[in-house]
């Protein structure tokens, strides 16, 4: 898809792309996993927010385990969520894409990972997340084209290898004019 901001493929599992000019300083540049879309609301994690911390420090009790740890969005930044590839080993996991499931059994999680079960490279956490209430999303995208939609990969959430240029990576998928923008220095856009 080569245009802006299409409402209609706002859904579970889409990705939403901040437009080349946004100027909010927090979601500028970001890249967004849509985790759960419906009439309530929406729910989304950044992925290209890493932080220098890991999931031991935030929670005291869970294994000795190099997850890597993102900033998820503004909302509720005292909660962690996660997104991963164990789906059905994690009972209430919820699939957002083919592949890939958010939350499930926190219990469980620890002590799949502390058995080495599952690997660093299968799951991603987050602090917070980001979100809008219902109708919010789409009035963004119509008054000020601020998202671009695309399809999720799980290679944009587990095998990315720079997570900050995820950003560039995906605009360049998009074409000509989006790569151009994407390899623009932040400062010219301003």
């Amino acid at each position: 898809m080569d245009k802006k901001g299409n409402i209609a493929d706002l859904d579970t599992g889409k990705i939403i792309i901040a437009e080349p000019f946004m100027q909010d300083g927090f979601f500028k540049r970001s890249v967004i996993l849509i985790a759960d879309y419906h009439e309530s609301g929406t729910v989304g994690f950044i992925l290209n927010r890493p932080v220098k911390i890991n999931i031991k420090s935030l929670i005291s009790d869970f294994p000795n385990f190099p997850g890597a740890v993102y900033l998820g969005g503004p909302v509720e930044k005292n909660t962690v969520h996660y997104l991963h590839t164990a789906g059905e080993l994690l009972e209430g996991s919820k699939e957002v894409i083919p592949g890939v499931f958010w939350g499930g059994d926190f219990n469980e999680l620890k002590f799949l990972a502390s058995k080495g079960v599952i690997k660093p490279h299968d799951i991603r956490f987050f602090v917070g997340y980001s979100g809008w209430s219902p109708g919010q999303l789409e009035d963004e995208m119509k008054e000020t084209n601020a998202w671009l939609v695309e399809d999720a990969d799980p290679n944009y959430i587990f095998y990315n290898q720079k997570d900050t240029d995820l950003y560039q990576q995906i605009m360049q998928h998009k074409g000509h004019n989006f790569s151009v923008l994407a390899s623009t220095p932040e400062q010219s856009l301003n």
